[in-house]
């Protein structure tokens, strides 16, 4: 008997347990649903102007330009683009709870895969890699797909594959495919995703001219996303800032290969620039031969103690590249600047072209 009442005893806590879990799921359900609507209801006020019906009722043709021009609409400024992928975002949490229930009907569900279609070819085109898209339906995704294909943008988003990591990103004919896309925020925002990756490629050889590249490219970047409301829409505006963009790809293209007129390596020209900018920073002049030759001595030094994998975590072949370094600057007159400035440059130098070589 007591073992029949302890028993059910059990069955009526896990009865009671399973009816507050069931409780709380429904309860979540609901919240869920609240959020999915009223985010949806922002993004419809959002895209007001935006004439999206050809997704839904137009040829697949029509439905990929839509999808497209949407992506355009949403990336057309700085701030509308970061409120529309917080809500879609937002929106998208919520769905990933409710998407089976009642409470969303079907027109809902065909807005709300609109959204996050264009969210993930926004995605795709600023971040470089999609979100998931497991809960759209298979028409869906393969518009996306074929969205993030057309006008050529297929190209740039190579740079993200491993199998495509040879493409020569300054290559004439690549730059032309990418010049070739018709949709100009689109087009500003690849081009944007190409230079910052090809700068942060540079910064693993040349620490010191990547560093200059990365500030006229924020500032660059700056400028565009401040212009004013008037130069929103002006086709004008966006050239120009494209035109500028691709000048700054030819110019880093320019900086990357300019180590072979000057009769130095890749890693020498690196070393010469950090002791050029020293020179700039502390106001001395230094002769131009002297200084090429002071790399390469530099050079030398640094590949001498650097031979280990694991150098720049002992402490023993640091102080010696150290004394190495100072020896080599007092042996060329290198103008008494702080030496321990120049270590560290050159020691971060070493560190970034190491990780180059080895990769």
């Amino acid at each position: 008997m007591l073992d029949y009442i302890g028993i059910k005893k059990q069955m009526n806590l896990a009865l009671a347990h399973y009816n507050k879990a069931d409780q709380q799921n429904i309860e979540e359900i609901g919240q869920s649903i609240i959020v999915v609507k009223d985010h949806l209801d922002l993004l419809n006020k959002m895209f007001h102007r935006f004439d999206s019906s050809l997704y839904y009722h137009g040829s697949p043709l029509e439905q990929l330009n839509c999808l497209n021009m949407a992506a355009e609409f949403a990336l057309s400024t700085e701030q509308i683009e970061k409120r529309f992928m917080a809500l879609a975002k937002r929106m998208k949490a919520a769905y990933d709870i409710c998407c089976g229930a009642d409470g969303i009907n079907q027109n809902d569900r065909d807005q709300i895969h609109f959204y996050l279609a264009v969210r993930s070819i926004v995605f795709k085109l600023t971040k470089g890699n999609g979100p998931d898209t497991a809960q759209m339906n298979a028409r869906v995704r393969e518009m996306i797909s074929e969205a993030l294909k057309s006008d050529g943008v297929e190209e740039i988003l190579k740079m993200g594959d491993g199998a495509q990591s040879a493409i020569d990103i300054f290559d004439d004919d690549y730059m032309a495919k990418i010049d070739k896309i018709k949709l100009p925020n689109t087009k500003i925002k690849l081009l944007q995703q190409l230079l910052a990756k090809a700068i942060e490629d540079f910064k693993k050889i040349n620490k010191v001219q990547a560093m200059d590249f990365s500030k006229k490219f924020r500032t660059l970047v700056d400028n565009y996303n401040e212009r004013s409301e008037d130069d929103v829409l002006v086709s004008g505006v966006l050239e120009d800032f494209s035109v500028e963009i691709m000048d700054m790809i030819h110019d880093l293209k320019r900086e990357i290969g300019s180590f072979e007129d000057m009769g130095i390596d890749l890693e020498e020209k690196a070393f010469y620039d950090i002791l050029a900018r020293l020179a700039v920073k502390y106001d001395f002049t230094y002769p131009e031969d002297r200084l090429l030759d002071l790399a390469k001595a530099v050079k030398e030094v640094v590949q001498d103690k650097v031979k280990y994998t694991d150098w720049s975590q002992r402490d023993d072949i640091k102080a010696g590249l150290k004394v190495g370094l100072i020896l080599v600057l007092a042996k060329f007159g290198y103008p008494p600047v702080d030496r321990d400035e120049v270590y560290k440059e050159i020691f971060e130098q070493a560190e970034n072209f190491k990780k180059y070589q080895t990769m």
